[in-house]
C-alpha cells in the first residue's frame, strides 16, 4: 500500500517547491529522507522491565521494531554502568516514513492539549526539524489504560533541503502545522 502522504508530495509539494525556489533540476527538490523517534528512559537503570514497555510502545507508535540503545560511558552520580540499556530509538525511510508523518501530523498532534502549532524555529540550520512529545498518549496506538507513566520522545524529521527556509515550506506544504 503506497502511503497517501507521498502521493501528495508527489502531486502537489514537488511541482510547488520547484516553482517557489526556481529548481530546474527535478533531484533538487527538497523531500523528507528519514525520520527518527528517539525515546530515553534514564529511570531504566533502577528497573530493566521498563524497557520491555517502552519497546513496545514505540513499536506500536512507529510500526516497526525499535533498537535498544545503552551506555556508552558510566557515570556513577547516575548509576549508571557502560553498556546498560537507557533508551531506545528507531529510524523510518519510505513508505513507514509517510505513513508515520501523516499520522503524526493528521491525528496525534491535534490531540495535543491546547495545540497551536509545533515551533518554527525548531530547525538545526541544515533543513532539519526536531521537536519534542511530552506524552506518548497522543498516538491512537497507544492503550490508556495500559500507560503505567508518560513517557516523552524526541522526533527529527530529516531532509535533504540545504537550509531551513527550504525544508519549513518543504514541511508546510506537506501540512505540518507550523505556529504562526
Amino acid at each position: 500500500m503506497k502511503a497517501r502522504l507521498r502521493e501528495v508530495y508527489n502531486k502537489q509539494v514537488s511541482p510547488a517547491l520547484q516553482a517557489e525556489f526556481g529548481y530546474k533540476n527535478p533531484m533538487a527538490i527538497p523531500r523528507v529522507d528519514k525520520v527518527s523517534i528517539n525515546l530515553g528512559l534514564g529511570e531504566a537503570t533502577g528497573n530493566a522491565k521498563l524497557m520491555d514497555v517502552a519497546v513496545q510502545e514505540l513499536s506500536a507508535i512507529s510500526g516497526q521494531k525499535p533498537v535498544v540503545t545503552k551506555a556508552k560511558k558510566s557515570i556513577a552520580a547516575f548509576k549508571l554502568r557502560e553498556g546498560m540499556p537507557i533508551g531506545c530509538m528507531v529510524t523510518l525511510r519510505n513508505d513507514a516514513m509517510y505513513e508515520f508523518l501523516d499520522r503524526f501530523m493528521n491525528i496525534a498532534l491535534p490531540r495535543v492539549r491546547d495545540f497551536r502549532g509545533v515551533n518554527p524555529k525548531s530547525f538545526d540550520g541544515r533543513g532539519n526539524y526536531t521537536m519534542g512529545i511530552k506524552d506518548q498518549l497522543i498516538f491512537p496506538e497507544i492503550d490508556y489504560n495500559k500507560v503505567d507513566k508518560a513517557r516523552g520522545m524526541n522526533i527529527c524529521i530529516t531532509t535533504t533541503a540545504t537550509n531551513d527556509a527550504e525544508a519549513l515550506a518543504l514541511l508546510k506544504f506537506m501540512g505540518m502545522p507550523f505556529r504562526q
